[in-house]
């Protein structure tokens, strides 16, 4: 679409009586078909999503009072059950598979909200993967360059080139490693990982139970708490804060070990701008980053456990896999039973030792990922994919290793490509950490 609005401002424009839900929907439709939106939605739901629509238009022309997303499109990722529907996860290996007896939650939650479900968003395979290319149904392409074919980021891919292109006020879409706040860092929108217990999981297509958290993408941090305090079925108790005095952490460990030069540019800027606004920046070691690797070791909480999921459809149709997904499930299939334990033990003590080193902190506060999106055709050999991946997955995953909070912030200028603040805290902390967000977003 041609403007992109959050959603207090479309409400506005609602409420002035310039567009109506239902002219909304029929406008994100059309737009849904043209050649900036390929490859975005697997499946669109026109008729629900108008149905919706009328519905929010009807209620409002009787003076009943709206819910912030009644007749305003949301798309939802591919790996939410939608009854009627086989779940297909950005997979061709699930067609003929049983299909859902009823939705998730996060989508029934949505539609309790009123919410124009607009379409199903395409995803990276299984959610394996936080570049966001699918062999199967394509790679949605990266609005924030319209010269060169760059990835979106994923696995939320879809999702959200969906909310950049103004296709939805909202993403519904999933963090195992950062699935949610990766794509949202690259296409320059705001991604919110909430601790993982705050939405149920239920009806959402697993990837790693230890991990996987659903969540969701939006153009600003009061859209996020929106989307939020709809699947969660309960809005945070943010208690607004000004910036001043705010204690932010900057981990000087692993996070930006490979930063590319544009990168550490805008992030220094944006220290700079949050410095002036009051917040103290405050460097500190946080060594126990540097243990990641031996905490998720052997094999990796992701593909250990998305081996067990995937055990007979990987034993029955391994060659239909993405050949990269297939790789890494392969990662974990071998790994023993006391091995896993024991690496749920590793983890267990190594959070609690993050927990005491940042304790005092507001937030920790580093790049979403090291890197700009880099071109699509340039990560066509497998070694240049698994080092971007690597990249793009390493900052992030320590907040899902660390059942954290973590909110991921455009801190770019205008005509550079998109750059990633992310804010994080400890579990449970999501509500603290959302007025922080709220005033760094100011800030910048």
């Amino acid at each position: 679409m041609k403007d992109v609005f959050t959603i207090a401002a479309l409400r506005e424009r609602i409420a002035r009586g310039e567009l109506s839900h239902e002219a909304l929907i029929e406008q994100m439709l059309e737009a849904a078909t043209q050649p900036a939106a390929e490859h975005v939605f697997t499946r669109l739901y026109a008729d629900a999503a108008l149905a919706a629509a009328r519905h929010a238009d009807a209620a409002r022309k009787a003076g009943i009072e709206l819910g912030p997303l009644a007749g305003l499109p949301v798309s939802v990722k591919d790996l939410y059950d939608v009854a009627g529907e086989t779940t297909m996860a950005g997979s061709a290996v699930c067609a003929g598979e049983p299909p859902a007896t009823r939705d998730a939650v996060a989508v029934t939650r949505l539609r309790t909200q009123g919410a124009a479900i607009v379409g199903k968003t395409n995803m990276t395979e299984f959610a394996f993967s936080g570049v966001g290319i699918n062999p199967h149904y394509g790679t949605p392409r990266n609005p924030a360059d319209e010269a060169t074919a760059r990835i979106p980021g994923g696995s939320s891919s879809g999702a959200a080139v969906s909310v950049a292109l103004g296709l939805a006020v909202a993403g519904l879409g999933s963090d195992t490693g950062g699935s949610i706040r990766i794509p949202a860092a690259l296409c320059g929108l705001v991604g919110f990982k909430s601790t993982q217990s705050r939405v149920p999981r239920t009806g959402a297509f697993e990837l790693a139970r230890s991990l996987d958290t659903v969540c969701a993408m939006a153009r600003s941090v009061e859209d996020c708490l929106i989307a939020d305090a709809a699947i969660a079925d309960a809005p945070l108790a943010v208690r607004r804060r000004p910036l001043q005095g705010v204690r932010l952490a900057v981990p000087r460990t692993l996070m930006f070990d490979g930063i590319e030069p544009a990168v550490a540019h805008a992030f220094d800027r944006a220290l700079q701008a949050l410095s002036a606004a009051g917040a103290q920046i405050i460097d500190i070691t946080l060594a126990e980053l540097a243990e990641i690797a031996t905490v998720n070791a052997p094999g990796g909480f992701s593909p250990v456990e998305a081996s067990a999921v995937h055990r007979e459809r990987f034993a029955a149709k391994r060659s239909g896999f993405d050949s990269r997904v297939a790789a890494r499930i392969a990662l974990g299939t071998e790994v023993r039973a006391a091995d896993y334990i024991a690496m749920q033990d590793r983890r267990c003590d190594w959070i609690g030792r993050v927990e005491r080193a940042i304790e005092g902190f507001d937030a920790l506060v580093c790049p979403t990922v090291p890197i700009v999106a880099p071109p699509i055709a340039a990560l066509a050999e497998d070694a240049a994919f698994f080092r971007a991946n690597g990249l793009l997955l390493r900052n992030t995953f320590a907040i899902n290793l660390l059942d954290g909070c973590a909110f991921s912030l455009p801190c770019h200028a205008p005509g550079e490509l998109p750059v990633g603040l992310m804010l994080a805290s400890v579990r449970g902390d999501d509500a603290r950490l959302a007025a922080v967000a709220l005033a760094v977003e100011a800030a910048l």
